[in-house]
């Protein structure tokens, strides 16, 4: 055959080769790894489909499955290619080029999502690209602020990021979890949920937000913590009952083991405890002032008839306030040694209280 005979055939072979890539590339791609934005141009799927299957198994495949996992931010506005980048300097990527090619090509580039993330080097770069799209955490930090009653626990978690509602969260607090001692025959738990802040799923069920709380309050309760109580002749139940009073009359941290020495010197002297707090909690949500904790008492409400009320009945109300932190139970397991009966704020704004020994000091300490 002469050269001039070859020609055609050589221009159909190069024709079919060049058809084959138009359409053969952009098949396979899609067939192994989706189907591609459809917004690409007509060169740009071609090369970004034969760029996947140049790259074949490294979609597919973890930079490493014994890697531990770590934090990653992304930046508004930040690059495809840098992000890509920041993911292979850290281990999380064997090729940044995989992912950013990827990206491109399933159009997932433009839906990144800036935020934190928290990735593993056992994820593919698949598993990486549609994470990006997401920065809603799979946990949320949950806080719950010393002495807060479990309504305002409740009142938190609309906006916490967790699946439980506030009348799901109060209906499993009223059911105690079974197994602890300190809790046999406690009809809720109110003063277990303790102040911490926690690391939890977001589809955590309200009976495990509830058990996570009282058993972190477990964890706290020392063998050296029951023997402080014991020593002061209370029950684990009554010492923490004492200690979300000392939690609510307390601004000073330092004023706790004070302040526990007040009420327990009253508790053997016979008085009535005569604490705010504990009316404040049985006289409930304050509408007028969107608060559960009302402030200031007036007479009327000083007479409130409730059996939480130690103004009017005596000894210990019949359950915990508020959710005593740490300190607070502490103080109660180890009060100061005093002689002192009354406390009275100070006139000063700076939370920290005056002591007295008896009724005529305490009313010379009132405010002018």
């Amino acid at each position: 055959m002469s050269r001039r005979g070859c020609l055609p055939l050589l221009i159909l072979i190069l024709v079919l080769l060049a058809l084959g890539i138009i359409f053969i590339l952009p098949a396979l791609a899609s067939y192994y790894y989706g189907p591609p934005n459809p917004s690409l141009g007509s060169w740009q799927l071609i090369k970004t489909s034969g760029t996947l299957l140049w790259y074949d198994g490294l979609l597919v495949h973890p930079a490493s499955i014994y890697g531990p996992e770590q934090d990653f931010v992304v930046e508004p506005g930040e690059p495809v290619a840098l992000i890509a980048s920041r993911l292979q300097r850290a281990g999380l990527l064997q090729d940044a080029g995989t992912l950013s090619t990827y990206l491109v090509y399933s159009g997932l580039d433009t839906t990144i999502q800036a935020g934190k993330y928290r990735f593993s080097p056992s994820m593919s770069p698949i598993d990486i690209a549609k994470a990006l799209q997401d920065a809603t955490p799979a946990q949320v930090d949950f806080t719950i602020l010393p002495g807060w009653r479990m309504e305002e626990i409740a009142a938190s978690l609309p906006t916490s990021g967790l699946n439980p509602t506030p009348k799901q969260f109060l209906e499993a607090a009223k059911v105690p979890p079974r197994g602890l001692d300190f809790l046999n025959g406690v009809a809720t738990t109110e003063g277990f949920l303790f102040p911490d802040t926690y690391t939890l799923p977001r589809d955590i069920s309200p009976d495990q937000l509830v058990t996570q709380m009282v058993r972190d309050f477990a964890l706290h309760l020392t063998p050296d913590l029951r023997d402080g109580f014991a020593r002061q002749n209370l029950t684990v139940y009554q010492a923490v009952t004492l200690a979300s009073l000392v939690e609510k009359e307390s601004v000073v941290t330092d004023e706790q083991p004070l302040i526990a020495s007040v009420f327990l010197n009253r508790i053997r002297a016979g008085m009535k405890l005569e604490s705010d707090p504990t009316v404040q909690y049985a006289l409930g949500y304050d509408n007028s002032k969107q608060t559960w904790w009302k402030n200031p008492l007036s007479l009327q409400d000083l007479q409130f008839n409730s059996p939480f009320n130690t103004y009017v009945y005596p000894g210990l109300p019949p359950t915990p306030i508020s959710n005593p932190s740490q300190s607070a139970l502490s103080a109660v397991a180890y009060p100061a040694q005093t002689p002192y009966l009354y406390f009275r704020a100070r006139c000063d704004g700076s939370g920290r209280h005056n002591f007295s020994e008896t009724f005529e000091q305490h009313l010379q300490n009132a405010c002018p």
